[in-house]
């Protein structure tokens, strides 16, 4: 399990003797404008549900989402997070040697580790900007039988297109795709990018509520593929893997079409204006994102982990990237939040790091 994630406030404040509350979570990357209004009042209105077991199978909340997907209510799953589904995957896909490409998130290889199942990487490169190479993939799938990919990717941002996604899946029918897709609903045309719709026997897409709905405490994830697969993961689930309380959010969520669009118009916004403030740090180099995030490339004096203590003391949370692999101490990860924090976060940064 992989220690030193973002999002880790309540260590920082005992460490800083503050309230959580005052300190500014920039390294876990949810939703910069938090909780869609209403959420909270629905879960009030629900709470009393937990008093009875949840739906053992969730069906009302997968009908809702396949109906949604334009797919079949049978190729949908719901879990406790896209890490069930990213454990359980070993065992429902039978794996023998999977293909992690990165540098990206940890789950991933933890949960190979987890079932001895043995691994590779592919890594893209720095000189690339982080972009993937298809044909170098193509490559490096020889022997695999499972491929790991997370698009947009964590903690790169990078997009693969879907074109070149598909063409992947396509020529390669006997290897497994687990595609997770945390954080497609911060690209603006995210629509056309998915492959929740990709009716196919060697592809499984997650999806997460924690990340552009900003509910990473309460646990919700979905799992879309063909019929067949899903019911390779279906016997490996757990009954009532989802409280109640999850379910009657995602139910809610599912409707909040309005507010998607909301974070990934204004992430793009801040995005850009960000990359603008920051630009006058000489020693911050930003890799391109399509996500919510952007990473950064330390090419001064100062190391990933300095930086990181050192916005820690002036109450702002970064991610230090030290502990991907592929990368190492010298990259910095940093999720967007609202104009003023982002303000004050490059401000800090170039007190912390230095100016032109």
């Amino acid at each position: 399990m992989i220690k030193g994630h973002g999002g880790n406030i309540y260590k920082i404040a005992q460490e800083l003797a503050c309230d959580p509350a005052e300190i500014t979570d920039m390294s876990s990357n949810v939703s910069p404008l938090g909780m869609p209004q209403g959420l909270e009042r629905h879960l009030r209105e629900r709470w009393k549900e937990i008093g009875a077991l949840p739906e053992v199978d969730s069906m009302s909340l997968r009908r809702l989402f396949a109906e949604k997907a334009g797919i079949e209510t049978n190729r949908v799953l719901a879990g406790n997070g896209t890490t069930e589904f990213i454990y359980s995957a070993p065992l429902a896909l039978n794996m023998k040697k999977a293909l992690i490409i990165g540098p990206t998130y940890s789950d991933y290889r933890d949960a190979c580790d987890a079932y001895n199942v043995s691994h590779t990487f592919y890594l893209a490169r720095k000189k690339d900007e982080f972009e993937l190479n298809a044909v170098e993939i193509e490559d490096a799938i020889k022997g695999i039988d499972s491929v790991f990919v997370c698009n947009p990717n964590n903690p790169t941002g990078r997009l693969i297109p879907s074109r070149v996604l598909k063409g992947l899946i396509y020529n390669y029918p006997k290897v497994r795709f687990i595609v997770d897709e945390s954080y497609m609903p911060f690209v603006p045309d995210a629509d056309s990018e998915t492959m929740a719709r990709l009716d196919v026997d060697n592809v499984v897409v997650l999806h997460s509520f924690s990340k552009i709905f900003g509910i990473p405490g309460l646990r919700l994830g979905i799992l879309t593929g063909s019929s067949e697969l899903v019911r390779s993961f279906t016997r490996f689930k757990q009954p009532w893997s989802v409280n109640r309380l999850a379910q009657a959010a995602g139910e809610y969520l599912l409707e909040q079409d309005k507010f998607v669009t909301e974070v990934a118009r204004f992430v793009e916004k801040e995005r850009e204006a960000f990359l603008g403030l920051i630009k006058d740090i000489s020693e911050l180099r930003p890799f391109p994102s399509a996500a919510d995030f952007i990473l950064f490339e330390l090419t001064g004096r100062m190391s990933a982990p300095e930086v990181f203590h050192k916005m820690a003391q002036e109450k702002i949370l970064i991610r230090d990237c030290s502990n991907f692999y592929g990368l190492n101490d010298r990259y910095i990860r940093i999720a967007l939040k609202g104009s003023e924090e982002n303000r004050l976060c490059v401000e800090k940064l170039k007190e912390c790091i230095g100016s032109k």
